[in-house]
């Protein structure tokens, strides 16, 4: 049953799945959980450790993180592991706010909803042994790579390389690509990110045709009906408080942009920050992206939209 099943929204980071994660998580009946996959996650949360950004986890690899996801999904909040990773007044705050987490969805019977773009590659992984219902937001690749450019967040295509299981089923035919990718351009770096991921995305839709794959433009045009039909396809319940807290973090009143020191925020005015990137990149690097991604943007997005 949808009301039974956790709810895994993924996509690549910057993407937008913190809004539809929180949006969804609007529902009184689910508990938020933030990226286990992070390689940076709390302890308290998942204590399986996680060498590589976006790892993949199949058959073979599971059983390195099966156990901790059973008790996370059981809402088991391992409190001393936590403790002894405790390294500043913000790790402390962080850890009441986990653990409030996890003992409201432990004694209120909440589902769980795992939001993580470093579990894209592992999405299937998710549906299949962890029944989880799987979101995956798409961002147009001009948006996705201005908004890493403007953070200068590089990535090392090496989280990918270092993973001869990915690798082998996925990205083998990349590799040239990925080896030479130059240290300092975050603008091709993400761009073939981008095209990796979403290549990804789309054979997993064809073999998973229940995947909810959502466009981050569309929803940010249309909040209310587009959450409306995913809420329904979830089961969740879509009433006026919901209603309320998606308007108020799509409001026009909210900022177009973002401050740097935002950069997780929620609260955006969606319709008038979909052409940011046009303003951020230069129309050099917007050819590049679309050189880069072209063999795969196609299925998600036509000529106009650039």
């Amino acid at each position: 049953m949808n009301n039974l099943r956790p709810i895994l929204v993924t996509g690549t980071h910057r993407s937008g799945t913190t809004w539809v994660g929180k949006m969804l998580a609007a529902d009184a009946d689910t508990a938020y959980v933030s990226e286990p996959l992070n390689v940076l996650h709390r302890p308290g949360v998942f204590r399986a450790p996680v060498k590589y950004w976006y790892t993949y986890i199949n058959a073979e690899n599971e059983s390195e993180y099966l156990p901790a996801f059973h008790e996370l999904l059981d809402f088991q909040y391992h409190t001393w592991l936590e403790i002894k990773s405790v390294r500043s007044f913000k790790d402390f705050l962080r850890m009441g706010r986990d653990f409030r987490i996890f003992f409201n969805g432990s004694m209120r019977g909440q589902r769980a909803l795992l939001k993580d773009p470093f579990a894209v590659f592992s999405a299937p992984w998710f549906a299949k042994k962890l029944d989880c219902r799987v979101v995956v937001s798409i961002r147009h690749p001009a948006a996705v790579v201005s908004s890493l450019k403007r953070l200068n967040w590089p990535f090392d295509f090496n989280n990918l390389l270092n993973q001869p299981l990915l690798m082998r089923d996925h990205l083998e035919e990349d590799r040239a690509e990925m080896e030479s990718t130059r240290s300092g351009d975050v603008v091709s770096q993400a761009a073939l990110l981008w095209r990796l991921i979403h290549r990804f995305v789309h054979d997993a839709r064809e073999l998973f045709p229940d995947f909810n794959i959502v466009r981050h433009e569309d929803l940010s045009l249309n909040p209310l009906p587009g959450f409306k039909t995913l809420y329904e396809s979830l089961g969740l319940d879509f009433d006026e408080r919901v209603k309320n807290i998606i308007l108020n973090s799509s409001s026009s009143e909210n900022p177009a942009k973002l401050a740097r020191n935002k950069t997780y925020s929620v609260k955006l005015d969606s319709r008038a920050s979909l052409d940011n990137w046009k303003q951020i990149l230069t129309p050099q690097e917007v050819s590049r992206i679309r050189k880069i991604t072209e063999s795969v943007s196609h299925l998600f997005y036509s000529d106009s939209e650039w």
